[in-house]
C-alpha cells in the first residue's frame, strides 16, 4: 500500500508539524498527555478495520474472534487496576461514559446535583448548551468562598432540599482531592444514584494516591487519558446490579460500533498503570505539581484554593490585570501551552475568563522534576509580567525551546 506521504502529502505534513509542536512546546494542558510508543502502535493498527457491534461473545459480526480478545484483556485489567466489578470499556470520550449513566438510570426531566461550571464542573454536569442541561433539571453545588473548596453542608442541604435522582462527584478543574465517601453518604440518605466523575485523577487513583470512589459510587467514569496516559477515549465501572442495564445503555443505546484500534490501546495502556513503575510516575507528577504550585506563589500567583492536592491548579490572574484568554494566547506565542478557564466565582465570561489551568501529567512523562518546575514557573512569570512583548515572548520561546530539547519526546516523529 502506499504510504501517507505519497497519498496525502497535505496530512503528512500537519502530522509531521504537530510532532514537532509537541515536541518543542511546554505541554502544560492538564487534560492532556503524551501515549507510549506501545499504545501509539496499538492506536495505529489493523483493528482499526473491524467492526464489532455487541460484546464479546456476543457480536452482530462474524469475524471478532479476534477482536474479542482484546476487549476481554481491557476489561480484566481495568477491573484489576480499580478493583471494581465491572467495566464497559467501549465508551468513545469521557462525555459519552457520562452520557450512559445519564441514559442507564434517568429519565428526560430528572433532577440531578451535580458541579457548577465555573467551580470545576465538567459540561456534562449541566451546561446548558450539551445534553446534560438540554434533557434534566440541574441543580447546581459549588465551592466556599473562604477555602474554595467543596461546600458539603450546601451539598447535602440542596440534597435534602431537591431530592435528586442523581448526584455527581467530581470534574474538570477541582485541584483538590475529593474525598467520595460523604458523598455516597449523602447520596443514600437521599436515595440517590452516585456518579463519581475521575476522567481528571483516574491515573492517581489507580495508583493509590487518590481517593477511590469505586465500593462508594452506584457509577464510577473517567477517560483514557490525562493522568491515566492512554488513548482518548471514555469507560464506565459499576457495581454488579447496573451492569446488565449499563452494558444495553451503552450499546445499542447510545453507540453502534466499538473502536476496536483505541480499545485494544485503552489495554495496553491499563497494562502499563498495572506495573509498579506507573505509581512511581502518578507519585512525580503531584510532586511536580506541588513544585509548580509553590513556585509560582513565590512569584505572587494566586492559586484557587491556596495550591493543589493533584496534577493540576488554578491560577487565578485578576491581580495581574490580564484575563485567562490573553495569557492563553501570550504563553502560546512563547511555546507554553495552558488553557483558560474560569474560577470560581468567576465574574468573566467562558470564553474570556479570569484564570488558567495548569497541570504537569505531560511534561512528567517527558521526565521532568521538581527543578524544571521552578525553571517553568520563571518563564510563565517572565511572559505575564510583560504582557504582548514580542521581544520577551521570542526570548522565552528559545529558553523553551533549550528545556523540551532535554527531554525529548518521539524523536523519531520529529
Amino acid at each position: 500500500m502506499r504510504r501517507l506521504a505519497d497519498v496525502d502529502p497535505d496530512i503528512a505534513k500537519t502530522l509531521r508539524e504537530e510532532a514537532q509542536r509537541q515536541h518543542r512546546n511546554l505541554e502544560l494542558i492538564a487534560s492532556e498527555n503524551f501515549v507510549s510508543d506501545a499504545v501509539l502502535e496499538a492506536m495505529g493498527s489493523v483493528m482499526t478495520n473491524k467492526y464489532a457491534e455487541g460484546y464479546p461473545g456476543r457480536r452482530y459480526y462474524g469475524g471478532c474472534e479476534v477482536v474479542d480478545v482484546a476487549e476481554e484483556l481491557a476489561i480484566a485489567r481495568a477491573k484489576e487496576l480499580f478493583g471494581a466489578p465491572h467495566a464497559n470499556v467501549q465508551p468513545h470520550s469521557g462525555a459519552q461514559a457520562n452520557m450512559a449513566v445519564y441514559f442507564t438510570v434517568l429519565k428526560p426531566g430528572d433532577v440531578v446535583l451535580g458541579p457548577n461550571l465555573s467551580h470545576g464542573g465538567h459540561l456534562t454536569a449541566g451546561s446548558p448548551v450539551n445534553y446534560s442541561g438540554k434533557f434534566y433539571t440541574i441543580v447546581p453545588y459549588g465551592v466556599r468562598r473562604d477555602t474554595e473548596r467543596i461546600d458539603l453542608d450546601e451539598v447535602r442541604h440542596l440534597a435534602r432540599r431537591h431530592r435528586p435522582k442523581m448526584i455527581i462527584a467530581g470534574g474538570s478543574a477541582f485541584p483538590r482531592a475529593i474525598d467520595f465517601t460523604p458523598f455516597g453518604e449523602i447520596a443514600r440518605e437521599v436515595g440517590a444514584i452516585l456518579m463519581a466523575d475521575i476522567a481528571h485523577p483516574a491515573g492517581l487513583v489507580a495508583a493509590g494516591l487518590h481517593p477511590s470512589p469505586v465500593g462508594i459510587a452506584d457509577f464510577v467514569t473517567t477517560t483514557t487519558h490525562k493522568t491515566l496516559r492512554g488513548p482518548r477515549g471514555g469507560m464506565v465501572m459499576c457495581a454488579a446490579p447496573h451492569a446488565a442495564a449499563l452494558d444495553k445503555t451503552v450499546m445499542p443505546g447510545v453507540q453502534g460500533g466499538p473502536l476496536m484500534h483505541i480499545i485494544a490501546a485503552k489495554a495496553v495502556a491499563f497494562k502499563e498503570a498495572l506495573a509498579p513503575e506507573f505509581k512511581t510516575y502518578q507519585q512525580q507528577i503531584i510532586r511536580n505539581a506541588k513544585a509548580l504550585a509553590d513556585a509560582l506563589q513565590a512569584r505572587n500567583f494566586r492559586l484557587v484554593s491556596g495550591g493543589t492536592d493533584t496534577h493540576l491548579m488554578l491560577v487565578d490572574l485578576s491581580s495581574r490585570n490580564v484575563t485567562g484568554k490573553d495569557a492563553q494566547e501570550a504563553l502560546d506565542r512563547a511555546w507554553i501551552t495552558v488553557n483558560k478557564n474560569t474560577i470560581p466565582f468567576e465574574t468573566k465570561s467562558p470564553m474570556v475568563t479570569s484564570g488558567i489551568r495548569i497541570g504537569t501529567p505531560a511534561v512528567t512523562t517527558r521526565g521532568m522534576r521538581e527543578a524544571d518546575m521552578m525553571e517553568i514557573a520563571r518563564l510563565i512569570d517572565r511572559v505575564l509580567s510583560n504582557p504582548g512583548s514580542t521581544a520577551i515572548e521570542a526570548e522565552v520561546r528559545g529558553e523553551v525551546q533549550e528545556l523540551t530539547g532535554r527531554f525529548p519526546l518521539y524523536p523519531e516523529r520529529t
